[in-house]
């Protein structure tokens, strides 16, 4: 009907019908119109409102006197920074919660893989997929037992709490730790001598370590030391040797010198600054040798208990295993 009524005004009819009377005998599109076309083009009568599709439509959809709603006026940029600025801090507090944050380097503990003041990017996405720490890898965690008792504490102003908070600035948490996890749960950890570090009885080549450190420490605070790595909990150790108050020192808190798992807030991907120091931060080949996975057994596991002890645990199971073995090979031989 829209067509039909458009069709009906365009062209010349308005000087085909002028100065003559409209006949009174219905047409399809006198139906559509009231009076002469002409006339009603010229008004803008009923026929142009058909045309223009809204109220107010002039001649060849020129806009009438009584218009159509006006086009919204654009937002101000001033009214929309606000809207922008609250956008960009939820997008920024969800990263930092969800996918990566970025941490600021205190100490010289991790030399010279890390420098003091050095910014790393922590994934903190992966973790949430069940994934869990591996050999070599850098990880930040939550202090898990006053391992930071006694270390000066920084007092950042309100603007900086308030941007580490949503993870534009470096997180100004004084509670947290960066090591490199040497071991997880179900290993064997040990250090005699200046080294090798041993893990599963297999040594390590630590080109990471720092330059003029030795792979273990002599002394009697805790740096030769055989442990067995509990599931659920990581042994950590520093890249500077001997300077770095990581697993081996604590051994007398409640988690004897083990990290839980639940307290890693993730693994250290890249160094973000500065500039000339970006890189990222690969696990070493020494983590990937053939037989390092090959975790010790129980029997091993007992071996730095007292003979007597180990003996007498074992025994037992010997026996129960051997009957019941021969339990087993006389059921096949009645078959």
């Amino acid at each position: 009907m829209g067509d039909v009524a458009v069709g009906a005004r365009s062209g010349h009819d308005g000087e085909e019908h002028s100065g003559r009377p409209e006949e009174n005998v219905p047409s399809a599109d006198s139906g559509l119109t009231s009076g002469n076309d002409a006339g009603a083009a010229k008004d803008g009568g009923p026929a142009d409102v058909l045309s223009s599709g809204g109220a107010g439509g002039g001649q060849d959809g020129e806009p009438g006197d009584s218009a159509a709603p006006a086009p919204k006026k654009p937002r101000s940029f001033w009214k929309e920074l606000p809207i922008l600025i609250g956008i960009a801090l939820v997008l920024a507090l969800l990263i930092k919660t969800f996918l990566v944050q970025a941490f600021s380097i205190p100490s010289d503990s991790m030399q010279n893989t890390l420098q003091q003041g050095d910014r790393v990017l922590v994934d903190k996405l992966t973790p949430w997929f069940g994934s869990k720490p591996e050999r070599g890898e850098v990880v930040v965690f939550h202090d898990p037992d006053d391992w930071l008792a006694g270390e000066p504490t920084a007092q950042p102003n309100a603007i900086q709490t308030f941007l580490s908070w949503i993870g534009l600035m470096p997180s100004a948490e004084e509670k947290d730790l960066i090591k490199r996890v040497v071991g997880v749960g179900g290993d064997t950890v040990s250090c005699k001598g200046s080294g090798p570090l041993m893990v599963n009885g297999h040594a390590l080549n630590e080109p990471y370590v720092y330059p003029g450190n030795t792979p273990c420490s002599v002394d009697d605070q805790g740096g030769q030391f055989t442990v067995k790595v509990p599931k659920g909990y990581i042994w950590v150790m520093g890249d500077h040797r001997q300077n770095s108050r990581d697993s081996r020192y604590n051994q007398s808190d409640k988690h004897h010198g083990m990290v839980p798992v639940k307290e890693v807030v993730g693994r250290a991907i890249v160094k973000a600054w500065p500039i000339n120091r970006w890189g990222t931060l690969p696990i070493p080949d020494t983590f990937d040798q053939s037989g390092i996975n090959t975790q010790s057994s129980a029997a091993a596991s007992l071996s730095v208990a007292p003979q007597g002890m180990a003996v007498a645990a074992v025994l037992p199971i010997a026996v129960w295993r051997r009957r019941r073995g021969d339990r087993v090979g006389s059921k096949f031989e009645k078959r």
